[in-house]
């Protein structure tokens, strides 16, 4: 082990930081502070990591402690580096769903995945490069909301389910105005669609106004009703 980049616990993350315990764990489960687990099931992170947000948080050293209350301002602060840490993926401009009149296909997929889930707000996403529209929605008003708002960025980005489980405390959506005025989203899920040709179009994603967490047989059905969206496109060709 490098001395000059040791390995720190996540209480130790916690206190150069100056948030909680609770906060850092959010942030290793995300992505946004690189860490693993010892095979006992401990995380561990290197100062390195902690370092590098602390600047993207305007931090460039030890962070004083602080309290719980502080915590989604400090978010909230974190400047534009820290949102771009969510990798870009390229949309079609235009797609066979895009604009397209609700379908009860898409629509029953919604709402099985907010009662699976018990999500009060359930959507059948479609991305352009600056649009993010709604085919299917449940418990949402809105039709649709501009491309850089959408958390569907992030299935898209991995190609596999993308989870948030606490939108206020992550770096890359403290504030984004979904998270800062209604619906003040908390929590997301999504999991990504493909088209014919394996395009990745949008998604089957469903949010809280709390944080909060999936259990494994949630994370599977969301799955299996996404792949059952993605077979109706694939079979639309």
């Amino acid at each position: 082990m490098s001395e000059d980049d040791p390995i720190l616990t996540t209480r130790e993350a916690a206190h150069l930081l100056g948030v909680a315990v609770s906060t850092v764990q959010i942030w290793m489960e995300n992505g946004a502070l690189p860490a693993w687990k010892t095979p006992g099931g401990h995380r561990r992170v290197r100062l390195s990591a902690v370092r590098q947000l602390q600047v993207q948080q305007g931090q460039p050293g030890s962070a004083p402690s602080a309290s719980p209350a502080d915590e989604s301002a400090s978010a909230a602060a974190a400047p534009a580096a820290a949102m771009e840490a969510l990798p870009a993926y390229d949309v079609m401009s235009s797609h066979a769903l895009l604009d397209t009149p609700p379908e009860e296909v898409f629509d029953r997929l919604a709402r099985l995945a907010a009662h699976v889930t018990d999500c009060p707000i359930a959507l059948v996403t479609v991305l352009t490069p600056q649009r993010q529209w709604f085919k299917a929605r449940v418990g949402l008003d809105l039709r649709e909301t501009p491309r850089e708002w959408a958390f569907c960025n992030g299935a898209l980005a991995t190609g596999d389910i993308f989870v948030v489980s606490d939108a206020a405390t992550d770096l890359r959506f403290a504030d984004n105005p979904l998270v800062t005025r209604a619906p003040y989203v908390r929590f997301y899920a999504g999991v990504p669609l493909q088209d014919a040709q394996g395009r990745r179009f949008g998604t089957l994603c469903v949010l809280d106004r709390e944080p909060r967490r999936l259990r494994e047989r949630e994370l599977r059905a969301l799955h299996e009703l996404a792949a059952i969206a993605s077979d109706e496109m694939k079979r639309r060709g």
